[in-house]
């Protein structure tokens, strides 16, 4: 009798473990697409965030509340047997608003020439607040031919920081926070 009961159990636990996930579990937020490229005077990078807007985020926008995603780049000269050298760091911001009187989304991408963008299509507007395009990294002039470089890439959605009296109110706010991990891209110039 008490094998039979271990037995079920560890059937169970069995079962348990190798089901697959439900189609519900949260997916994390994670850096894709990511390239390296230069025009003749700069290194570029381009890169897109996915599966960063959850539903409770896509409310608060909707509802008018201001969110930003910050993206950090990092550039560093890899050198063997000693400390890598920074090369170029920047911290980017893509900002989104929605106008409910108007019904329009304002984006700002730093990237695009410090431009106000304002589109009417909430899909359109979230692809264009989770990429960075053509993002100027360096000037070639500041990198050497024949040595190793290093891209570090990383997403953070900025916390929000609402009035007391509204914290109470906006509760799931702390939910919907993220931060990538970071990604790097390895390359020789």
């Amino acid at each position: 009798m008490l094998k039979k009961s271990i037995l079920c159990a560890l059937s169970i636990v069995l079962l348990i473990c190798i089901s697959p996930k439900p189609s519900s579990a949260k997916k994390e937020a994670h850096l894709s697409d990511i390239i390296v490229t230069n025009t003749r005077d700069h290194l570029l990078v381009y890169f897109k965030v996915e599966e960063c807007f959850t539903e409770e985020m896509n409310k608060a926008i909707m509802n008018g509340i201001e969110t930003k995603f910050t993206f950090i780049v990092k550039l560093y000269e890899v050198k063997p047997k000693r400390f890598d050298t920074k090369i170029a760091d920047i911290r980017l911001t893509h900002t989104i608003a929605y106008n409910t009187l108007k019904n329009e989304f304002s984006l700002f991408l730093p990237e695009q020439n410090d431009k106000k963008i304002l589109i009417k299509d909430f899909e359109e507007a979230r692809k264009l607040m989770a990429e960075v395009v053509a993002l100027t990294v360096t000037r070639l002039a500041n990198l050497k031919r024949g040595l190793h470089y290093q891209l570090r890439l990383k997403a953070e959605l900025d916390k929000i920081e609402l009035p007391f009296y509204l914290n109470y109110v906006f509760f799931f706010l702390s939910l919907w926070d993220f931060e990538t991990d970071w990604y790097s891209v390895s390359f020789r110039y």
